[in-house]
């Protein structure tokens, strides 16, 4: 454990300026059906309608364009199951350079054909028996490249962080901020800014109860593994986090909840039926706690990320549709 936090406020801001005309200011929503059914002020930040269709744009672009042009002339490579994959893909074609990009085999094919759309090679492996990272920095020192880590590096962290800082300068102060945690740089990046700004805000981590390697780590005060989780969250299907997300994590979250895939669906269902807006399952997990009732009892005013929509029209009908 390091004294000095790997970010800070200033570090999210600064990722601000840095995305200012690159990355869509995303619009926070508000529900009065939510607010009716929950009992609380619900301001819910769209992710969903990001670059690239989530979050993850924000810390791929912030660290890669910090690159010095002879690296950026040689390269950027990143492992991911498909939203850093795109993030990073349209990064380097923003920036004039090209990607390799390490994806389970199983990754959706949406999200493949859409890194590849952006311009990216794609490299496979099979996520239950290969190590991502090792490929990926393998695959990086061969051929020059720079790796752009999917949560554990300072950059991409304070990037994530700037849609939670956004979140705050349109709805106010918060009492309460909930966003799905993977390998916990977007709930490192958001926590960072909002109890930065508001330190009284508590901060929520939500998890599919298949991957919850990052409540058992907080319960346990260190890194712990999980077997490589199945759960329709593919986004959050993670069995350790990072090292540095767990630094700040550790020192600044006030919890981790659950929810199951059979109550992300409802939230997805919820959020297409009631709010006329499409999520993919790892960006439904928020809602789902807040529907559920998992994230306990509520201040008055709580801030939600809906941190991705990428779903095929196909899948989003086998699991939102009946028996799904």
């Amino acid at each position: 454990m390091t004294t000095t936090p790997p970010i800070t406020l200033d570090d999210v801001r600064s990722a601000a300026e840095r995305l200012k005309g690159v990355a869509h200011r995303t619009p926070v929503l508000r529900s009065r059906t939510l607010d009716a059914l929950i009992g609380a002020e619900v301001h819910l930040k769209c992710e969903n309608v990001q670059r690239v269709g989530a979050f993850k744009f924000r810390g791929a672009y912030n660290a890669a364009s910090r690159l010095g042009p002879d690296q950026l002339s040689r390269g950027i490579a990143a492992y991911s199951s498909g939203n850093h994959a795109q993030a990073v893909a349209l990064a380097a074609r923003e920036l004039g350079t090209t990607a390799v990009i390490v994806m389970p085999e199983d990754a959706p094919p949406s999200k493949r054909a859409a890194t590849e759309g952006y311009g990216a090679e794609i490299v496979t492996y099979d996520r239950y028996t290969g190590d991502r990272v090792a490929l990926a920095e393998a695959l990086a020192a061969e051929r020059g490249l720079a790796l752009v880590p999917p949560y554990e590096h300072p950059h991409v962290m304070a990037g994530q962080g700037t849609a939670a800082l956004e979140l705050v300068e349109e709805a106010g102060d918060l009492d309460m901020l909930l966003a799905p945690v993977g390998g916990g740089g977007l709930i490192a990046g958001s926590a960072t800014a909002v109890k930065g700004l508001r330190p009284a805000t508590r901060v929520i981590g939500v998890e599919p109860e298949a991957g919850d390697d990052t409540r058992r780590s907080l319960e346990l005060g260190r890194r712990v593994s999980i077997p490589v989780p199945h759960t329709i969250a593919d986004g959050q299907a993670l069995h350790t986090p990072g090292e540095l997300t767990f630094t700040v994590n550790r020192r600044l979250l006030d919890g981790i909840v659950l929810v199951g895939d059979d109550e992300i669906r409802d939230a997805m269902r919820f959020a297409f039926e009631r709010l006329k807006t499409v999520l993919e399952p790892s960006g439904a997990t928020a809602l789902a706690a807040l529907l559920t009732g998992r994230a306990g009892p509520l201040p008055r005013r709580v801030g939600l990320i809906l941190s991705g929509g990428n779903i095929d029209a196909g899948r989003f009908a086998r699991l939102c549709g009946p028996g799904g």
